[in-house]
């Protein structure tokens, strides 16, 4: 005889079973959509709270490295869930996702710190071994560059080529 308590649990059970199906088998363009609303009406709060005004073509080059980021990860996620590959390739697939997700975390963690120790905004890429930097500031010296530079090998063991480009305010 079946009672309440295990009539719950097995309620409550398949109900927990149907949803998890369903997330499984939901296509991922609905996830992506869903998750790219979400990061627009925080973004649009963060921005309102942040009081500096950054240059416009800071941002263009934010938002074009941001969707060239996104078009890797998507065509590298598509390589993961594609069942022809071997598994060393999707292996090698997921260890790309990681590298550009640990890229990106260099990055905004170089932008901060620069805004930090010499109150500039600035655009950081990283590619390779090489450091891309753009620099919103009034003053275009020599010596700003090298300290810029300076900074950022400082959080690299290996010798990194870096560039420092300055655009008015």
């Amino acid at each position: 005889m079946i009672n309440k308590q295990n009539l719950w649990f097995l309620t409550l059970f398949s109900l927990v079973l149907v949803l998890g199906v369903y997330y499984v088998t939901m296509p991922n363009e609905l996830l992506l959509s869903n998750n790219s609303k979400t990061n627009v009406t925080t973004s649009k709060k963060t921005n309102a709270k942040t009081t500096s005004k950054e240059a416009s073509s800071l941002e263009a080059m934010r938002v074009s490295l941001e969707e060239e980021r996104n078009d890797e990860m998507t065509s590298l996620q598509e390589q993961l869930t594609n069942e022809k590959l071997t598994t060393e390739e999707k292996n090698n697939a997921y260890e790309q996702l990681k590298y550009l997700n640990s890229l990106q975390g260099k990055e905004e963690n170089l932008e901060k710190k620069l805004k930090e120790n010499f109150k500039l905004d600035c655009f950081v890429k990283i590619k390779d071994n090489s450091i891309e930097t753009v620099c919103i500031s009034a003053k275009h010296d020599k010596t700003l560059a090298n300290n810029i530079m300076r900074s950022l090998q400082e959080e690299y063991t290996d010798k990194m080529a870096i560039t420092v480009k300055f655009q008015k305010k």
